[in-house]
């Protein structure tokens, strides 16, 4: 079983027990955080795509750590003048381990109108 997730402006596989890492998030480490934007969800009766996201698909997890990751070298230069510039960057991280991912099949459409045509009539 495993969810498409939208957070930061990317989107991350999370599968149940694994630790991704995605944008840093404002949670401190040991905090639940849940991630509401389920783009896909996989299981066993199949797959669900969300148009564009999934109604009542949440993906449950724990914050683990913060951190920085690997350092991104950066040229810049103008051509003719003799100018150039050597940057670096670090982007922040928050690794999250994956606990539960919720998924809460729908009712029929059928079903639920049927239901709200006997009330009427009654």
């Amino acid at each position: 079983m495993y969810a498409i997730v939208k957070t930061g402006g990317k989107q991350y596989t999370a599968k149940e027990n694994e630790i991704i890492q995605i944008e840093k998030l404002d949670v401190p480490v040991g905090e639940e955080v849940v991630l509401s934007d389920v783009l896909l969800f996989s299981g066993d009766d199949g797959q669900v795509i969300g148009a564009p996201f999934i109604d009542g698909a949440t993906v449950v997890g724990t914050v683990k750590r913060h951190g920085l990751g690997e350092k991104i070298i950066g040229y810049t230069f103008k051509p003719k003048k003799s100018w150039s510039k050597r940057y670096g960057h670090r982007q922040h991280f928050t690794q999250v381990l994956i606990e539960k991912i919720n998924y809460k099949k729908p009712r029929a459409r059928k079903a639920a109108a049927e239901e709200t045509v006997e009330v009427a009539a009654e």
